[in-house]
């Protein structure tokens, strides 16, 4: 797993969304403070009491490049950082 803010900058930079691992952007969300629920194959993740969710699933063992940007949108939207 890459390190945690070699991660955030490449989710944040936009960079490489086509090479997130599925389980690298879950960390990272994780150590961010959300909370995940999970439906089917749907991870939804929600933070404090912002009135938006981040949903998403795997493709294999990799994330989804339009998710990965929700989650840098969000991520900016809100000004949460590492």
């Amino acid at each position: 797993m890459a390190t945690l803010e070699k991660l955030y900058l490449s989710v944040i930079t936009g960079m490489q969304d086509k090479n997130i691992k599925f389980r690298d952007l879950q960390k990272l969300l994780d150590v961010l403070g959300f909370e995940c629920r999970i439906k089917g194959d749907h991870f939804i993740y929600s933070y404090s009491n912002l009135p938006e969710n981040i949903n998403i699933q795997p493709i294999g063992n990799m994330a989804k490049p339009y998710q990965v940007k929700q989650v840098r949108l969000f991520l900016q939207k809100y000004q949460i950082q590492l």
